[in-house]
C-alpha cells in the first residue's frame, strides 16, 4: 500500500475525478454507451493516481449477476459468467454502494476471480441494483483514495443514468402523443377547422382529434390525462383508442363516454384520470356535446356574447357510475368555437402559481374576440401569440391545445 497522499496530491486527485464527472455529465458522444464513455474517462485519467486499468459490467439476472462486457476486450475472459448476489464482494457493494477487497481477501473467491481475469474486487452499484460497475487494480495503489474516488463517480453516473431514463421515458411519451395527433384538419362542408398542441418540455399528456362519423357529423375530441410523461401519454392514447371504437360500433356519444369512463376506472393507474370534451358537428350548425371534467369551451356567436359548454359530468376515471349528459349550442355564420385544455389558460407569467397570475379564459375570449372574420388557423396563431406575450418567456410548464371551428359569415 502507498503511503497516505498529502493534502495536495488529493486535491490533484480530485480535479481528476472531477474531469471524469464532466465527461458523465456531458455525454454528448452518442457512438458510444455511457458506461464505455465513463469508462475511457476513468482509465485515461486516473490509471496513474488509481492503478485502474479496466472495466467490467455485470447486469442483474435473478438471483445472480451475468459479466455481460470488459472494457477493453482483451478477448481473454469469455463474456457470460454467473457471480451469485450472495457473493460476499457483491452484497457488500450492494449495500454500501461501493466496495474494494484487495488481494488476498478471504472474502474473495480466488477461483472465480481468475477465471474472470482479475486478482481484487472492485466496484461501484448502478442504477438501483440493476448494473454493477467493476474494475481491475493494478497494486500499489491507496485503498482510502480509491473507495472515495469510486464513490464521488458513482454518484454522478447515477445521476446521469436517472437523467438518462427520463429522458427516454419521454421521447417515449412524445412519440405516443406524435402518432395519434391528425395530420391535419379535416375539410366538412363550409367550417374551417384547425387544431393545434405545443408540448411542454416536461411532456403532458393532451389529445386532440377529429372523427368523421358519417358525410354529415364530425366528431371533435379534446382531452387532457393528469400528470405527465409515458403514464399520463399511455392514459390518452386508451383515450384516442376507447373514442375510436366506440364510435365506430355506432354507440351513442353519452354511451361512448361512459364506456370510457369504466376502462379507465378499471385501468392499473388508479390515482390517473381524465378530463375530455367530446362533441359532434353536424353540417346544419348544431354541435352536440358532452363535457367531462374538461374546462369548459365556448361557442363565440358572431355579436361577440359567449356561451361555455359546461353540459356533462365528471372527469373520467374516478367514479365508476358517473352519468354523463349532453348540451347543444348551434353555430350561425360568424360564429365560432374553441375548445382547450388547461395548459392555456393557466399559462402563468412568472411561471409560479403562487405568485404568478394565470392567462385566464377571460383572455383567451379575448383574444378569440379580437380575430372574429379570420378563418380557425388565424384565430389559433392568434391566441399562442396572446398567450407567449402574457407568459413573457417563462418556461412552459404544461402542453397547450386548442381547436377552433368557424363558420364564416
Amino acid at each position: 500500500m502507498s503511503p497516505s497522499p498529502t493534502p495536495n496530491d488529493y486535491r490533484q486527485l480530485m480535479k481528476k475525478v472531477e474531469e471524469v464527472i464532466d465527461v458523465i455529465e456531458r455525454g454528448d458522444d452518442e457512438r458510444v454507451s455511457t458506461v464505455e464513455l465513463v469508462v475511457r474517462a476513468i482509465i485515461e485519467r486516473l490509471r496513474d493516481d488509481l492503478g485502474i486499468y479496466a472495466s467490467r459490467l455485470y447486469v442483474r439476472d435473478g438471483d445472480s449477476y451475468i459479466l455481460r462486457s470488459r472494457f477493453p476486450d482483451d478477448g481473454e475472459v469469455h463474456v457470460g459468467i454467473r457471480v451469485p448476489r450472495s457473493y460476499r464482494p457483491i452484497e457488500i457493494c450492494l449495500s454500501m454502494g461501493t466496495v474494494y477487497m484487495e488481494p488476498g481477501d478471504p472474502r474473495i473467491d480466488p477461483e472465480l476471480e481468475e477465471a474472470i481475469g482479475v486478482e481484487e474486487f472492485a466496484g461501484i452499484e448502478l442504477a438501483g441494483g440493476d448494473y454493477i460497475l467493476g474494475f481491475s487494480i493494478a497494486p500499489g495503489h491507496d485503498r482510502e483514495d480509491i473507495l472515495s474516488s469510486l464513490f464521488v463517480m458513482r454518484r454522478a453516473l447515477n445521476e446521469r443514468i436517472r437523467r438518462d431514463r427520463v429522458e427516454s421515458v419521454l421521447r417515449q411519451a412524445q412519440q405516443i402523443q406524435a402518432s395519434i395527433l391528425p395530420e391535419k384538419a379535416p375539410k366538412y362542408g363550409r367550417f374551417s377547422i384547425a387544431g393545434r398542441l405545443v408540448s411542454a418540455e416536461s411532456m403532458g399528456g393532451d389529445l386532440y382529434d377529429f372523427i368523421p362519423i358519417s358525410d354529415k357529423i364530425l366528431g371533435l375530441a379534446i382531452a387532457d390525462a393528469s400528470g405527465h410523461g409515458l403514464p399520463a401519454a399511455l392514459q390518452v392514447r386508451d383515450v384516442f383508442v376507447g373514442l375510436r371504437m366506440g364510435l365506430g360500433r355506432d354507440f351513442k356519444m353519452v354511451r361512448t363516454i361512459e364506456r370510457l369512463n369504466s376502462i379507465i376506472h378499471r385501468s392499473a393507474l388508479v390515482s390517473r384520470f381524465v378530463s375530455l370534451i367530446y362533441g359532434e358537428l353536424e353540417e346544419n350548425g348544431d354541435f352536440i356535446y358532452s363535457n367531462a371534467g374538461h374546462p369548459p369551451g365556448f361557442h363565440l356567436a358572431a355579436d361577440g356574447s359567449v356561451a361555455y359548454l359546461k353540459h356533462g359530468g365528471p372527469v373520467l376515471g374516478p367514479l365508476a357510475e358517473a352519468v354523463y349528459g349532453r348540451g347543444i349550442v348551434h353555430m350561425k355564420p360568424g360564429d365560432m368555437l374553441v375548445l382547450f385544455t388547461d395548459g392555456v389558460t393557466e399559462a402563468f407569467r412568472d411561471g409560479d402559481s403562487s405568485r404568478g397570475q394565470e392567462y385566464g379564459v377571460k383572455r383567451l375570449v379575448k383574444a378569440a374576440r379580437s380575430c372574429q372574420g379570420c378563418n380557425a388557423t388565424e384565430v389559433i396563431d392568434k391566441v399562442f401569440e396572446s398567450v407567449s406575450a402574457w407568459t413573457a418567456g417563462t418556461p412552459q410548464a404544461d402542453d397547450r391545445t386548442i381547436i377552433v371551428v368557424v363558420l364564416p359569415a
